[in-house]
């Protein structure tokens, strides 16, 4: 009889950092645990990399704004960080996910599809409206003042990523045996999931205050409209493809940082 493996030990805050950045972003760590106790560390932790993002595109944004440019290239900038400092991966999977989702072929020949490296014109019609809502907003609210445009770029960019942690909850299965997808598929538990949102959500409307009471309530409403609407792209894909992928999560992400940035240009 084969004695199973043992259980793999629980991962370190610094583990779960580590794979949060290495895995989200192009800053340069080191990822020295590959398994799922680090990928859980991980997800969870993917709200603290997307605040670094997220403040890296304000104080891109603000600097022009400083510098005298107008709120427009100050959107554009703000919205171009994200794409640099996650390679485009985000933008990208949400391409090769609305190509999926278009081709209306059954699951494993949309999967195909996905995992080609052209984009097809569901994806190029996908990524235009959806970069054209992100400038369009940040135009909106850098033309209101630095602190409005600066929390929106940073607000939705923690949304987005508090996204990937519920979608990484246990009871979300993987679409494919390999891939990111499968390495983070249902290793969050759904209380850590849902404490790690309800914390999250908290310190977003707190970033809030800095515009006053109702920039506190209006941002926390941004973080929960986004959540809505990632928690609808992927029972989508979950009831479409089988589960996610590393696509579907790139989806969801710019999904929910789009749709943060939707609520907190309206109700003004």
């Amino acid at each position: 009889m084969t004695t199973p493996p043992p259980p793999a030990a629980r991962a370190s805050l610094q583990d779960g950092v580590r794979f949060a950045f290495g895995t989200l972003t192009v800053v340069p760590v080191r990822v020295t645990r590959w398994d799922r106790e680090a990928a859980r560390a991980g997800m969870v932790c993917a709200p603290l990399a997307g605040a670094v993002v997220g403040l890296c595109a304000a104080a891109l944004g603000g600097l022009l704004l400083l510098l005298g440019s107008g709120p427009l290239l100050a959107a554009v900038a703000s919205t171009a960080v994200p794409a640099v400092l996650t390679r485009a991966l985000h933008l990208d999977g949400l391409a090769d996910t609305a190509d999926g989702l278009g081709s209306a072929r059954p699951a494993a020949d949309a999967l195909d599809i996905m995992k080609r490296s052209d984009i097809g014109p569901f994806g190029v019609v996908t990524l235009l409206l959806t970069l054209l809502a992100q400038v369009s907003v940040l135009a909106q609210l850098y033309a209101d003042g630095w602190a409005y445009g600066a929390l929106a770029a940073l607000v939705p960019a923690v949304a987005a990523r508090l996204a990937l942690t519920l979608a990484s909850r246990t009871g979300v299965p993987a679409a494919r045996p390999e891939g990111l997808g499968a390495t983070v598929a249902g290793v969050v538990p759904v209380r850590t999931a849902i404490a790690t949102g309800a914390v999250t959500t908290v310190l977003c409307a707190a970033a809030g205050l800095a515009i006053g009471p109702y920039g506190a309530v209006h941002h926390a409403v941004a973080v929960l409209g986004a959540l809505g609407a990632a928690q609808l792209l992927l029972a989508h894909c979950v009831r479409r493809f089988g589960g996610v992928t590393g696509d579907v999560f790139g989806a969801l992400a710019e999904t929910a940082a789009t749709a943060a940035l939707v609520v907190l240009a309206l109700g003004r």
